[in-house]
């Protein structure tokens, strides 16, 4: 089997109705469902455990626009030509695993990998599909924000992971001074949906390679003393202490206000999580000074102080109308050879670098990983957006993600697509699983409940970790 049964992880069986029910009464002494499901956890968890909540800390790496993955992580060269494209394989530092040769550096790192070539599910719409691979969930109909399901960096908020003044979930996302469309603003599952707009992440649309780059969100006036900032805090506290009889209303609006003070405390102690100054310039030159290498340098500086989630999204660099992000439906191998794979390459080796001389290799889980892949055949079309003679279509049949670090198996491939990598053809992996087993390395319980804005209990992780991939 590859999933994980819950007797085998150690954690708490599926509640029954009586739980549910006795989850009221415990309320009045302090303890919640979830809570007493931990104890029974802990309860049952084997002392050596090896991978559950082995991370904690977890960077996304997504690669927004669906990365064509055989052209990339699973070559064809078998194939008819307009399958297996125009790249040539290479061998790596682990026998008989080959990717693309636009990836030579992470070709010397392979066997800290696990890649997974069996990613499958079937919405091809960028902005709809993001949801199922950063919640785990699958999308509801309605595109309001509040109706999506939590990222699972809003379910780490809300479950109070973090340590220090930092937020516990931030999103990188540069914007560039480009006319171009862009799409990732759009993109459903970035915000904490159903948990309510407190759990939602601290959005860097900033370019951390610009020399001014700079957090709004965290850079206080210079008038605005941390002296002056408690004052403040103070006269809140009594204004809120008159408005006692309208607390309900106001709860949303308090927490929000305790964040906005707590992250301005956190411009006067944590400012330098933001400084890229303080790095080597061969450090920043390792990751690339582009704005997609300077956000995963951004992340490292993150999750180092005690930020457990960061999601850093592709930025916009295409060109318009022709190819933007990894959305290759035209220049699908020009843009691969030239403008995103020595990016990507260069980036991720220097992360799993970085992260392995500070000793944060071992707790710190990384995942590389698009919304969808491309059509197995080169201008073959499958959706409206359509694709050119030299391009690859919207493709959720199959595609690749990659897992590094905390609790992973290094030097492994899961799961086989077929001959012309359009659809799984051996242990197909669902974006639900994938998140569950995120989820399990981040020691979030297989049958964790989380209660909604209203108040509603939520099973957050309904898919099963892949057993195969943990070490």
């Amino acid at each position: 089997m590859s999933f994980e049964s819950d007797s085998n992880l150690g954690v708490s069986p599926i509640p029954s109705r009586r739980d549910l029910l006795r989850a009221g009464s415990l309320g009045l002494v302090g303890m919640t469902l979830p809570q007493l499901l931990a104890g029974r956890a802990a309860a049952a968890k084997p002392v050596n455990a090896s991978s559950f909540g082995r991370a904690k800390a977890c960077i996304m790496l997504f690669m927004w626009g669906g990365p064509a993955h055989q052209d990339t992580w699973d070559m064809k060269p078998d194939a008819p030509s307009d399958v297996r494209g125009e790249f040539n394989p290479i061998k790596t530092n682990v026998p008989g695993i080959q990717i693309c040769e636009h990836l030579p550096m992470m070709a010397r790192r392979v066997d800290k990998l696990s890649i997974v070539r069996s990613m499958t599910h079937d919405n091809g719409d960028h902005t709809v599909s993001t949801h199922y691979l950063l919640t785990g969930q699958l999308p509801p109909r309605s595109k309001a924000i509040r109706d999506q399901w939590p990222h699972i960096g809003s379910v780490f908020s809300r479950m109070g992971r973090g340590r220090g003044a930092l937020p516990p979930f931030v999103s990188m996302r540069p914007k560039l001074p480009n006319d171009v469309p862009r799409f990732v603003e759009q993109s459903q599952g970035q915000f904490a949906g159903w948990l309510g707009p407190v759990y939602d992440p601290m959005t860097i649309d900033a370019d951390p390679s610009k020399p001014d780059y700079k957090v709004g969100e965290l850079t206080a006036l210079p008038e605005l003393s941390v002296r002056r900032m408690d004052t403040r805090r103070d006269l809140l506290k009594q204004l809120d202490r008159r408005l006692a009889n309208h607390r309900a209303n106001l709860e949303a609006q308090d927490a929000s206000h305790r964040r906005a003070f707590d992250l301005l405390n956190a411009a006067a102690t944590q400012r330098g999580a933001f400084d890229l100054a303080e790095e080597p310039i061969e450090v920043r030159k390792r990751y690339g000074l582009n704005p997609h290498g300077q956000s995963v340098l951004q992340a490292r500086r993150l999750v180092e102080r005690g930020v457990p989630l960061v999601t850093v999204f592709w930025p916009n660099d295409g060109i318009k109308n022709v190819s933007v992000y990894w959305d290759t439906h035209s220049r699908n191998f020009i843009d691969l050879k030239d403008r995103l794979c020595p990016v990507a390459d260069r980036a991720f080796s220097a992360l799993i670098d970085d992260l392995q001389s500070r000793g944060l290799f071992d707790e710190t889980l990384v995942i590389w990983t698009g919304e969808f892949g491309r059509t197995p055949k080169v201008g073959q079309r499958s959706s409206d957006a359509g694709a050119g003679r030299d391009g690859r279509d919207h493709w959720p049949g199959c595609f690749t993600t990659v897992l590094t670090g905390a609790g992973v198996k290094g030097g492994y491939v899961y799961g086989r697509s077929d001959k012309h990598a359009a659809y799984p053809a051996a242990d197909p992996v669902r974006p639900t699983d994938l998140i569950a087993t995120v989820y399990h390395l981040m020691g979030v319980p297989a049958r964790q409940i989380i209660h909604d804005a209203q108040g509603r209990p939520h099973f957050i992780r309904p898919g099963s970790a892949v057993r195969d991939l943990l070490v």
